[in-house]
């Protein structure tokens, strides 16, 4: 119970911490809806092409505003010692990992999915497209999140180029889009192609924690 309530207090911050900094994410949404405006701008009225492309131009915009949110994945929290304070009042740092993974896929991750069904209609992708959409954005958006803990606690170790995060985010998840666009666009290699994105999550899920938890502990003791 003691934990369950420590876990409770850990979310609650967090939910107050993302509310007092909902202008960030009002900032991600609208990054997300101008870049579609600008694709529509420089494709042209021809639906028939934003039927074709819409899926990889909703997908690359995602995972570029999805990006910006890496700044303060565990920045703010090192700076101003709650990291230390977190530790200090039992969480492994390997726990905190996992906690701010969700932390970030609840409060950053959910308002892009809750803008899906609009920018689909920007782009003219169908209904059938856009529920496997949902599937490949849920997986992706967790792998996401991970990925963005341990290149952003890598960047804890590297205070001159905070950009090396956002690469390596950009770089490992290459197999992400092929994969969760193939899912929307192939028929029948849909289950095959959910069960392999599954299967990333889950090794990107299981390194997460030990290579972030590593990393913060290296930061917090050269602070």
């Amino acid at each position: 119970m003691i934990f369950l309530h420590k876990l409770l207090n850990f979310y609650y911050r967090e939910y107050k911490l993302n509310l007092s900094g909902f202008q960030d994410i009002l900032t991600n949404i609208t990054f997300f809806f101008i870049s579609i405006f600008i694709f529509i701008f420089s494709i042209g009225p021809e639906k028939e092409t934003y039927s074709f492309l819409g899926v990889g131009i909703l997908w690359t915009l995602l995972l570029l505003s999805s990006t910006l949110s890496l700044r303060k994945f565990y920045q703010d929290d090192f700076e101003n010692g709650n990291l230390t304070l977190l530790h200090l009042n039992g969480f492994s740092f390997e726990l905190i990992a996992i906690l701010k993974t969700f932390s970030h896929f609840i409060f950053v991750q959910i308002p892009f999915l809750l803008s899906i069904p609009l920018a689909s209609i920007l782009l003219n992708v169908g209904n059938e497209k856009l529920y496997r959409l949902t599937i490949s954005f849920l997986l992706g958006a967790l792998i996401l999140s991970s990925l963005g803990s341990i290149s952003s606690s890598m960047n804890l170790l590297n205070k001159r180029n905070y950009l090396l995060g956002s690469v390596i985010v950009m770089i490992f998840s290459i197999p992400i889009i092929i994969f969760s666009v193939g899912i929307i666009n192939i028929n029948e290699n849909f289950n095959s192609l959910v069960g392999i994105l599954s299967g990333i999550l889950l090794i990107t899920f299981a390194v997460n924690p030990w290579a972030s938890g590593a990393c913060l502990k290296i930061a917090i003791q050269n602070n």
